[in-house]
This record gives structure tokens, sequence and C-alpha cells, in this order.
């Protein structure tokens, strides 16, 4: 009976323009945008694009990388940084002998191999996307910065410096098949690795608290659901992995996607570099030797970017303010409890309360299979409204879908003067309520408390329950024989799911 469930459960973001902020102070975009302020038609560049040899201690110095620089990485973070603002658009190179070039490539060819060399480097300008620093909106720096992600996931699923070296032929060129490096299952695997992070960062009504163990991570991905204890060779896979994604996660933290601890370098050091037995439970400190990783809320919003451009249902918190209050009811129907509210919150703060109330209680009305769900969460969203809502639910109360609902929420805003129900009435609600708490959350424990309680007040039960007119009678006294622990309850109720499924229909 439970429909569909979501695939992934809501986020819930910062503002554009907080995530904005953020985007401008991740390290690797900062120094690309200083990089393109800093560069003009005297920086010199290779045909490709890329900063000379000659250009990259400048470039390093200008970025404040001095201690990268003694340790000397400071020249190839400058690169990835220059890199990272010619294919993001903060800065154009013209290519040498372009159709643009003021001069034609033959006039070059000077005699001077110092001077033809300078010729046959590009030549650099300010690109387009430099002036969205200072004036574009947020969604404008934030589709850069995602341009910028784009760039850095590249560089983090490309085959590592060493293999590429050991690849390259005696003619120079590289060979791929020997690489055993397939592009398509690198960024696949490393795709769902930010998948799973995702899943395991999102918690009801934000994000879990703390890091993901690198360990966990990894097994997420290759230790299958139903293996009890890993074997020595999955447990390797799960180490190589970790290694891998070690490398990975080190270039993706500049561009602010996530906030990672390294693995301690002593454990390759000590040659340990197995991966801790995922199955077992392993010291907090021990763990965090191997790695943590956590994505910051600006990563949350850039892997949701990329699910969403691949098609997958990726909701988030707000989403639903701008729709109908049908959209809403039926949106929210599997969201976990605090991000329901969450949501519904933001549709309220748009409209009048009574207005709201009116929505909601049409958008509950239906017989289809989602409406008891429906009614459920209108309950829930009418109490946020509060007192304001009382005229619009009085005005339900003779409805045979609704006015069950109206009286137990005046009830309980302990209003005077409310009409006792009928007693057909309350057998609709009552098959309702077990309906919608079935297509919510299936059947657990509460619910067969529910339905044990349920049967206990009212003797006689299901001799009048399977008359009442609702179209999950049936599935509603199936579901009660199930739940109920008491065998000769269980045999009356599903009797009576019997009657109700023989009984003619109009």
């Amino acid at each position: 009976m439970p429909g569909d469930r979501l695939a992934l459960p809501p986020v819930r973001l910062p503002s554009d323009a907080e995530l904005a902020r953020d985007a401008l102070a991740a390290p690797l975009l900062a120094r690309a945008v200083r990089l393109a302020r800093w560069a003009g038609p005297g920086t010199r560049v290779e045909a490709g694009g890329e900063l000379v040899d000659e250009q990259l201690p400048a470039a390093a110095e200008l970025l404040g990388l001095d201690d990268e620089l003694a340790e000397g990485d400071g020249e190839a973070y400058a690169s990835e940084a220059w890199r990272v603002a010619v294919d993001t658009g903060l800065i154009a190179v013209e290519e040498p002998g372009s159709a643009d070039s003021a001069e034609p490539v033959g006039a070059r060819d000077t005699g001077d191999s110092a001077a033809d060399e300078h010729d046959a480097e590009g030549r650099v300008t300010a690109g387009e996307q430099l002036a969205v620093i200072t004036s574009g909106a947020p969604q404008d720096i934030l589709s850069l910065w995602l341009d910028a992600l784009d760039v850095v996931f590249a560089d983090a699923t490309a085959p590592v410096l060493d293999d590429l070296a050991a690849a390259i032929g005696d003619d120079g060129e590289i060979d791929l098949e020997s690489l055993d490096w397939d592009p398509e299952l690198e960024a696949e695997f490393l795709e769902g690795v930010l998948g799973n992070l995702y899943l395991l960062s999102v918690a009801d009504g934000g994000v879990a608290e703390g890091p993901v163990p690198l360990p966990v991570l990894a097994a997420s991905m290759i230790v299958p659901d139903d293996m009890g204890e890993p074997t020595d060779d999955v447990l390797e896979q799960v180490s190589e992995a970790m290694m891998r994604l070690d490398d990975q996660f080190r270039l993706l933290e500049p561009i602010g996607l996530v906030s990672y601890v390294p693995v301690d370098e002593a454990l390759m050091a000590e040659d340990a570099q197995e991966a801790p037995d995922p199955s077992l439970p392993v010291d907090e400190e021990d763990v965090s030797r191997y790695g943590m990783v956590q994505l910051t809320p600006l990563g949350l919003y850039g892997i949701r970017e990329r699910m969403l451009e691949a098609g997958v249902d990726a909701p988030a918190v707000g989403d639903l303010a701008d729709k109908d209050a049908y959209a809403l009811l039926d949106g929210v129907a599997h969201f976990p409890e605090l991000s329901a509210r969450a949501e519904t919150e933001q549709w309220l703060d748009r409209r009048a309360p009574t207005d709201a109330a009116r929505e909601l209680l049409a958008a509950a009305r239906g017989t289809d299979t989602g409406a008891p769900l429906r009614r459920l969460h209108c309950q829930q969203a009418l109490s946020l409204v509060g007192a304001e809502a009382e005229s619009a639910v009085r005005e339900v109360l003779d409805d045979t879908e609704l006015g069950g609902l109206a009286r137990v929420w005046l009830a309980e805003l302990g209003s005077g003067d409310v009409p006792p129900p009928p007693e057909s009435m309350i057998f609709w609600l009552a098959v309702d309520t077990i309906a919608a708490q079935l297509d919510a959350d299936g059947e657990p424990d509460e619910l067969q408390e529910l339905v044990e309680g349920l049967v206990g007040q009212h003797s006689g039960f299901f001799a009048e329950a399977w008359r009442v007119d609702h179209p999950a009678t049936a599935d509603v006294l199936e579901a009660m024989g199930r739940l109920h622990r008491d065998r000769t309850v269980s045999k009356e109720a599903r009797k009576a799911a019997f009657k109700a499924r023989s009984r003619p229909r109009d």
C-alpha cells in the first residue's frame, strides 16, 4: 500500500546569497579570481593556455603561496588556479594565429628564435566571467562556481601522474591502454561516492552532525549490502579505494566542496595502509587517522545540482513554497518530520492564514490512494496556522471526508461548541487515519499500538468497520489483521476485510 518513496531526503540549504559568499571564499576560486585580475597582455602563456614556467613563481607569490613554494608545491597550486580561471572564462586566452590575432601567423617569423618563441605564445585578456564576480547575481556566481567544480572534478578523475609518466612511450605519446584507466568508470565511481556522501550527510531537517570516516565511505561503494564479514579481497579493494579517494578529496577541498581531514601519512610510512574492517567498531581516534570527510553547505548545493542535471530526484526544502496546496501536501507526504514542517512553514509564510487553511482543506479532499496521507499532513499544517484557521475549519464540519479531521483539530485547539461526530464519521476517520499511517510508515510498532488501542476502545469494531464507505477499508482491515497480536482479533479483522471486498459498490 505505501506509495513510491523519495530516492533522497530533502536537503535544507542556505540562501543563494549565503552560498554565493561561500563560493567566492573557496580558496581555489579566490585564487583564480586574483590571477584573472593580475593577468594582462604581457602575461605569457603556452599555446594551450597554460602559464609559461617562467611566470609560475610570480603567480604563486601573488597568491601568497610562499610556504608552498618552499615545499615545491606553490607553482603547482598556481598552475591549477590559472587553469580554473581559463576554463571558467575568468581569463580569455587568444591562441596564436587565431582569426582575431592582429598579425597573421606568417608575420611572426622574424628569424629571431627568442622573438619567434614569444610570438608562438597565446595572448591574455580579461574573460567575460570576471565581471560576474563584482556585478553578478548570486545565481550567476554559483553558476561560475559549478563550472569551476567541473574543472576540479575532471582533475580528480584523471590518471595519477606517476601512472601517466610510466605510460609515456619512446615516441613521447601516452599509451592510454597501458594505464588501465577508464575515464567513464572513474567519473562514475567518484559521482557514486559523492552521492553516498550526500545521502549520509543529509538528515531530517538539515545536515547530519560530524564527518564521515573514509573507510565507511569507501566500503559503501565496494562492500555488498548482503555481505557479512568482508573478505580479504574486499578489504584490499576498500583500502585501494581509500587511497584514491584521499587524493581526490585533497583536490576537491580547495574548491569548497568538502571539509577533509586527510589520511595520516604516518600510516603509509608505517606500511599500514590496510583499511579498518568496516564491519567492526573502531576507536574514534583511530578511524580519524584514515581520513574524515564532510560535505560543506556549498558542497551539498553542488552535488544536488549535479544530481538534478543527471535527472535524479533530489528535493530541497523550499521547492514547494510557490506551488499550490495539493502539490505541497502531496510533496511532503514522505518527507521526514522536521523537513515536512520546514517546507510547510515556508509555504504558509507566503499566504494569508485563512486563505491558506481553505486551500489546504480543499486539497485534502479525494478518494485516491494518496488522499489519506494528504489529510494527515493537512491537519498538521493547520496546526501551524493556529487559531486563525478556525473559521475555515468550521466550514467543513459536515463534510464526509473532512468533518472528522475538523473535529479533532478543533478539539486540540481547545475550541468550544464542537458538535459530536456521528458514529459513521468516527469509523470513517479511523479507517482514514490508519490508511494514512500505513502509507507513511509501512507497519511500525507505533501503528501496532494504534490498532490495538482502537480495537480495545470499540467493542464490535470489525462488525461495523467493514461497512465503512472508504476506498481503503479492505486494505486497512487486512493490515489490522496482520498487526494485531491477538489471534482471535486478527481472524475477525481478516473476515471483516473479506466482507468489505465482497460488498456491492454503487
